[in-house]
């Protein structure tokens, strides 16, 4: 669908209902079209309304499905929900442990799908910050250029900015299972101390925030050690074990990483880390998977491969390369 027809559309339902407006603002996105600027910011305005009432570690039942980067794949985030089941009021409820835009040709389309849904089912999707939801990040790997390149101005990309710093940045699923987009931090032993923190801001290179978002679990070594990624920190079996002992936890749940299986158990299965986005870049020849809870103790991985070339566009132009 061109852009006049997504103008079209949305200011033909301007003064329909909140639920006809959004379910028509679906239907739109899920052809990957994108919104006009006007529709964007009502979408963001109302997300927002939605995670400024939601906790630093926001608590979610089973069942439900979990989920690690997506990149801007908007055609893999389809194959996704193919695999996992559609969201909607009696469907499946997901966590997605952020990652959402950057690198991907479809960042645009990927997160307006995403606040969409959690705006359209809020109870049925839980939208986690990834240290690539942030301006610094966003700014350098694709989703400012892209911002800039659909809309001929960043105003998108500044109201999405606005919505990430309200993310919130941990989940618990029925008080055992911790979903982290990194990992963890020296100075957050606690659950409690995460639900202290000052989220509402952009985050900062370095400190309590910003290693729950660039944190690295590794076999190499016990205890904490400096990350390579120059941000963030390494933490070994022994940091797993004391927190999850301290906060009555079975597992940790996190993204981050490119792990070719789909997901990796560490740890004696204390940890997981999840990969959401096959192909990874177009080029890494990765499978994804998500992580489906039927309860605390009862999960399983479902893996699922890139959609083939014939059944994606891909943008006349493309921005340049860029890898980290």
């Amino acid at each position: 669908l061109s852009i006049y027809l997504s103008i079209y559309l949305s200011l033909r339902l301007t003064c329909s209902s909140p639920i006809r407006m959004l379910d028509s603002w679906l239907e739109l996105v899920f052809r990957c079209s994108y919104l006009p600027e006007k529709s964007f910011r009502t979408v963001c305005d109302r997300v927002r309304d939605i995670l400024i009432e939601e906790s630093n570690v926001t608590p979610v039942t089973t069942p439900v499905t979990v989920c690690g980067d997506i990149h801007g794949q908007f055609y893999d985030l389809l194959e996704l929900f193919r695999i996992g089941g559609d969201v909607g009021d009696q469907g499946v409820r997901y966590v997605f442990m952020g990652d959402f835009v950057d690198r991907g040709h479809y960042s645009v389309e990927t997160i307006t799908l995403l606040l969409l849904l959690k705006a359209r089912y809020p109870g049925h999707v839980t939208l986690l910050r990834g240290n690539h939801e942030t301006r610094t990040i966003s700014r350098t790997y694709g989703f400012y250029t892209e911002c800039l390149a659909k809309y001929g101005n960043t105003n998108v990309w500044r109201w999405c900015c606005e919505v990430f710093d309200l993310m919130p940045v941990a989940a618990l699923i029925d008080e055992e299972v911790l979903c982290v987009h990194g990992g963890l931090s020296p100075e957050l032993p606690s659950l409690d101390l995460i639900r202290l923190l000052e989220r509402d801001v952009e985050v900062p290179e370095s400190g309590a925030l910003s290693d729950l978002l660039w944190s690295d679990p590794t076999d190499l070594t016990p205890g904490w050690e400096l990350s390579p990624r120059n941000a963030g920190w390494l933490f070994g079996r022994d940091v797993v074990e004391s927190f999850n002992r301290l906060n009555g936890l079975s597992l940790i749940c996190r993204a981050h990483q490119l792990v070719n299986e789909g997901f990796k158990f560490m740890f004696d299965a204390e940890l997981v880390t999840v990969w959401s986005a096959p192909n990874y870049f177009y080029r890494c020849g990765n499978i994804a998977s998500v992580i489906e809870f039927e309860d605390a103790s009862n999960f399983a991985a479902k893996v699922f491969e890139a959609v083939a070339p014939e059944h994606r566009k891909v943008p006349e132009k493309v921005l340049s390369p860029y890898f980290l």
